[in-house]
């Protein structure tokens, strides 16, 4: 099964870590979050990964061959001259899902139980053109959700936008997304967006006319580490699972 991992980021709320070196690559307990997001795809079957990389690439290109792609299969997205956010960053890479088959898109600075076969087998029953994982949590940007699960809107907390692309506007469910999606290779098909956008636009953009639906995970446990006190916690978290 085929994977894209998101490394792309400048990561910018973990400065001062970041000036000197990507993200991907900021350890937690002297193991790289990209291993880690490697390591856990490998577990869940996906031997074919695309890595898109901006922030020093050449740290995380030099970081592959010395763990020898991990046994498996390792290509580059190089988005060194233009940092392309995940819509574009997707597009740019398309040309690595050449065979009609589904597949992961994972952000690299998550953390995650997730069953990903459970996940991947939810997508595939429902025929989704794409599967969001999402969680009921707090934070300041939800997507909106109706009763069967198929996303509706989106909707900002902090500055109070909103976007709705149903006629049916009440009783949407509000969900966190948590940055982890099963697509169908169709989605390039519908793809008309040029340059740097978000994969979300694009989804509430064909979420009218095609089905993008919620895997609800639950309590299941979930952490992004993308700022420094999320970082401080993963640390701790790790110590106490690894003394177990």
């Amino acid at each position: 099964m085929k994977a894209m991992i998101f490394a792309a980021g400048i990561g910018s709320r973990l400065q001062p870590l970041t000036l000197e070196k990507p993200k991907a690559l900021i350890e937690i307990n002297k193991t790289p979050v990209l291993e880690i997001a490697i390591k856990n795809l490998i577990k869940f079957g996906f031997d074919e990964i695309i890595i898109n990389v901006h922030h020093f690439p050449e740290q995380i290109i030099n970081f592959l061959k010395e763990k020898n792609n991990f046994g498996i299969r390792i290509e580059i997205s190089n988005e060194k001259n233009m940092l392309l956010n995940t819509g574009g960053g997707l597009k740019k890479a398309s040309w690595f899902f050449n065979d009609c088959q589904n597949f992961l898109l994972y952000n690299v600075d998550i953390l995650s139980e997730i069953n990903l076969k459970d996940f991947y087998d939810y997508h595939i029953k429902n025929n989704s053109l794409a599967s969001l994982a999402v969680q009921n949590r707090n934070t300041s940007r939800y997507l909106l959700f109706d009763d069967e699960m198929y996303l509706r809107g989106w909707e900002n907390k902090k500055t109070n936008e909103k976007i709705l692309i149903s006629e049916k506007r009440e009783n949407l469910k509000p969900f966190a997304f948590n940055g982890i999606h099963m697509i169908n290779t169709g989605i390039f098909n519908l793809i008309s967006e040029q340059g740097s956008f978000s994969i979300i636009d694009l989804y509430l953009r064909l979420a009218s006319k095609n089905k993008i639906r919620a895997y609800d995970i639950g309590d299941t446990f979930w952490m992004d580490i993308g700022k420094i006190n999320d970082l401080k916690k993963a640390k701790k978290i790790f110590n106490t699972t690894k003394t177990k």
